[in-house]
């Protein structure tokens, strides 16, 4: 089964919506979600000769940052959401 790829337009048009201030980064590894800097774009062709553009991670040992936060994981539908177990009420001195 093929997925349909995200071209440069459309990454264009989601990008146009974010602060043009902010940082980019790439999440990767849906089991072990982790944050990396983008360091570099590069188009090249495929094996088909078709023009297709890589986001490329930096070579500095600082390029992973470390774990994705877990609400960008969630929104990945990486991982579900996880809430804390209800609290019981504590018990009191007298056992109640």
């Amino acid at each position: 089964m093929t997925h349909p790829e995200m071209t440069v337009d459309e990454l264009i048009d989601l990008l146009s919506a974010c602060d043009r201030s902010a940082p980019v980064r790439q999440a990767m590894n849906p089991f072990f979600p982790m944050a990396h800097r983008l360091a570099q774009v590069v188009q090249s062709v495929d094996e088909t000769g078709r023009t297709v553009v890589y986001l490329a991670e930096g070579r500095d040992e600082d390029t992973q940052l470390g774990h994705l936060p877990p609400e960008v994981a969630v929104a990945l539908a990486w991982q579900g959401a996880v809430q804390a177990p209800p609290r019981r009420p504590r018990r009191t001195a007298g056992g109640k």
